[in-house]
């Protein structure tokens, strides 16, 4: 079987994640698609194209060595739906910084992903991201977290409702 345009779409937002590229991963979304993170018990409002680069340019500094794991991946040619279950993993001021995803992906036509749901790790959401926002603000002065030269650690926005 042929891999579809949805799949390769897919496979390409991972390697833009593994790689920490913005633009690619921006490049992906078709200009109306959304982003939801999920359980909606987070009160997360749905995400721009936008806002979704911000936050990504905004958090990013504060990992290091990322990297993304697919544990599995459904695919629903018809439906134009794939979800993928995955594992993050990154080194930062907290300390080893790992979480587990659910993306649930739609895709358009052309292959291009236009509404992204992401279930994510609610403890992790609740007990690592405080964690890491204190650490970022406790550096020694100078001191700086690998991919924040020149940047406030005030202004890297962590996840958060």
């Amino acid at each position: 079987m042929a891999i579809t345009a949805q799949r390769k779409t897919a496979d390409a937002l991972v390697d833009a994640f593994n790689s920490m590229s913005i633009p690619d991963i921006i490049a992906l979304r078709n200009p109306g698609c959304k982003r939801t993170i999920l359980p909606y018990s987070l009160r997360y409002p749905p995400q721009s194209n936008e806002t979704y680069r911000s936050q990504l340019q905004s958090i990013i500094p504060a990992f290091r060595n990322f990297s993304l794991t697919v544990y599995e991946i459904i695919e629903d040619v018809q439906q134009r739906k794939i979800i993928m279950h995955l594992k993050a993993r990154a080194d930062t001021a907290a300390g080893e910084y790992l979480n587990e995803y659910m993306w649930i992906l739609k895709f358009d036509e052309e292959g291009m992903i236009e509404d992204q749901k992401e279930y994510v790790d609610v403890g992790v959401n609740r007990d690592f991201f405080p964690k890491l926002q204190k650490a970022l603000m406790g550096m020694n002065e100078g001191e700086e977290p690998n991919g924040t030269e020149g940047k406030d650690v005030k202004d890297i926005t962590l996840p958060g409702p």
